[in-house]
């Protein structure tokens, strides 16, 4: 934003709420549409400007409110996903050996709790692997960045910590311990949820995160 003049700060500062508004609005056109078929007259109409004003605010159209939409989405997820993992799996806080089952199923529930609080967020991912082919490369490129590669790069990092304090052993890859985790704990909910848009019975929840997490540490634990 400009630091010039008043008038102008004022200006940018609606420019902005502006261009919030119409990505807010235009994320939950693209989770129930997907990228493909949410057309731009869909989108202004959702959020109540015209179509010549979605692209005074966004002139890349379609293509540049997705990817906006996407990294916005992406960002608070991410740091929401972060928060959990330096809250349960802090490398300088590791838990207790005993804890550590405990620690882990309790983590697990965490990530997977996210899909309910950012379910637009997560609608928009199942249509982004589904649509893979019609996304704009530099649109998967840019989710990829703002998200799933800090939280890979956070897990890899508490993989290393639980590893540096003896609880389990990454072989020297934590980067790939996590993704085993969580692939061993989330993947089968998320696929059996379509991304949270079914939600599963607690009990079926509960029952795969544990055996994912028994697995995961069947495969990592020391001792």
């Amino acid at each position: 934003m400009s630091t010039g003049t008043g008038a102008g700060t004022g200006t940018n500062a609606k420019k902005l709420e502006k261009q919030i508004a119409i990505a807010s609005a235009s994320c939950g056109v693209f989770g129930r549409e997907g990228y493909a078929r949410a057309s731009v007259d869909a989108l202004a109409a959702a959020a109540g400007v015209s179509t010549r004003t979605l692209y005074n605010h966004f002139p890349g159209g379609k293509a540049m409110l997705f990817a906006t939409v996407v990294t916005w989405t992406s960002g608070q997820v991410r740091d929401a996903q972060i928060a959990q993992i330096e809250a349960v799996l802090n490398p300088e806080r590791p838990p207790r050996p005993e804890d550590l089952e405990r620690d882990l199923v309790a983590f697990a529930h965490r990530v997977i709790g996210l899909m309910t609080d950012y379910a637009d967020h997560f609608a928009l991912v199942r249509h982004i692997h589904a649509e893979a082919d019609h996304v704009p490369p530099e649109v998967m490129e840019a989710w990829s960045n703002a998200g799933p590669g800090p939280v890979s790069r956070a897990l890899a990092d508490a993989m290393a910590g639980l590893d540096a304090a003896g609880l389990i052993d990454v072989r020297g890859d934590a980067m790939l311990a996590g993704a085993h985790f969580m692939a061993l704990t989330s993947h089968s909910i998320v696929q059996l949820s379509h991304y949270g848009v079914v939600p599963l019975p607690k009990d079926r929840t509960d029952h795969l995160i544990a055996g994912g997490v028994a697995a995961f540490l069947r495969a990592y634990r020391v001792g």
